[in-house]
């Protein structure tokens, strides 16, 4: 029996459609930062790399290619403190959001197994695990996994930072749940699209641990699977340029199944990606152009009387209102000045009273998007 589309939850932004009506019809326009898609341009120097790799006739390595492996273990080694990847531990992926959605099915995992993940959540765990067939368990720790559930558990899903509430998890946490994974055979996979962009202390001076980090795994990747990409830090969403990494093992079955199904990002992307990789200047300029907006955009809210929780790393800032109302009348009251967020509700019961504003309004949205909450 093959699966049924109609058991999927209706796709979130749909759902927001009406709001993005009525903050379009605000006297100064609308502003949209309800969802993370840059506005910056892409660097000039990844942009040149796919021109210069468009003369690509034949098809490239499901894998990755080598020169694109290799730049992706020095960037974990100089930007992340890994130290222990190597090129057999990388595959080349089609943007980060397909693997997230179509991992445990190719896994193996079905009817019967169980998918942890956080309680606030990009909703794509989620789906995931319905795709599979399997059961979409939401914890923020191995203790809130409930007992009975904790034998079917055979993936565990990791966000840090976090979308959409920027949680950073330590050392310690990331290390907690490899420990009770392996105790039961499951694979641990770690979202970490939004590594770059650590503002608060003390991520901002030490960086925000990878799953791949030695003290986490206790020096072996085994059972460990971390997601990375270039669509943020380097404004290449267009691209759909992303990778996996971790225990070989897991990234050969992962390969040999792509092959199967020709999912191989395009030659001159992933010439471009290895370029994009090797540069961490144009990062670090992205990164403070954002972190400038997060200020203004900060400044902001507060004037309104918002209270902004967590939001120490990644692309967005998580509030709510002191009473804690309602996500949609929060969401509809900013749409009255014409700033379009998402409403909490998206990403788990535990988002049902913040909205979730995206940084990525150019300079003028943004400085006009904390006007019009300051007057308001």
């Amino acid at each position: 029996m093959g699966f049924d589309a109609a058991a999927l939850p209706v796709f979130p932004w749909d759902l927001l459609e009406p709001h993005k009506a009525q903050a379009a019809r605000h006297p100064g326009g609308l502003i949209d930062l309800s969802v993370g898609t840059p506005v910056d341009p892409t660097p000039p120097l990844i942009q040149d790399a796919l021109a210069g790799a468009a003369d690509s006739p034949g098809y490239p390595p499901t894998i990755g290619t080598a020169a694109l492996r290799r730049a992706v273990v020095d960037h974990y080694a100089a930007a992340r403190g890994v130290t222990g990847l190597a090129p057999e531990g990388v595959l080349a992926t089609l943007g980060s959001k397909e693997l997230i959605a179509s991992l445990a099915s190719a896994l193996g995992l079905g009817p019967g197994d169980a998918v942890a993940h956080p309680t606030v959540a990009y909703p794509t765990y989620d789906v995931g695990a319905r795709l599979a067939g399997a059961r979409p368990v939401p914890a923020d720790s191995p203790g809130q996994v409930p007992d009975e559930l904790g034998a079917r558990v055979k993936l565990v899903w990791l966000n840090s930072p976090a979308n959409p509430d920027g949680r950073v998890a330590g050392v310690a946490d990331l290390a907690a749940w490899v420990e009770w994974a392996r105790a039961r055979g499951a694979v641990v996979a770690a979202d970490e699209c939004y590594a770059a962009l650590a503002w608060d202390e003390p991520w901002a001076s030490a960086g925000v641990p990878s799953l791949l980090d030695a003290r986490v795994g206790g020096g072996s990747l085994d059972g460990l699977l971390a997601l990375g990409s270039l669509s943020k830090q380097s404004n290449a969403a267009g691209y759909r340029a992303a990778w996996v990494a971790g225990d070989p093992a897991l990234i050969g079955r992962l390969a040999a199944l792509r092959k199967h199904m020709g999912m191989m990002p395009p030659g001159p992307v992933q010439a471009a990606m290895a370029a994009a990789l090797a540069d961490r200047s144009h990062v670090a300029r992205q990164r403070e152009t954002y972190r400038r907006r997060r200020r203004v955009l900060l400044d902001g809210i507060g004037q309104a009387g918002y209270l902004v929780e967590g939001s120490g790393a990644g692309l967005y800032l998580w509030f709510t209102t002191p009473d804690r109302q309602d996500c949609w009348r929060t969401v509809a009251d900013l749409a009255s000045l014409g700033i379009l967020v998402a409403p909490g509700a998206f990403y788990g019961a535990g988002g049902a009273a913040f909205v979730r504003m995206a940084l990525t309004g150019s300079d003028a949205a943004v400085a006009e998007a904390a006007a019009r909450l300051t007057a308001a």
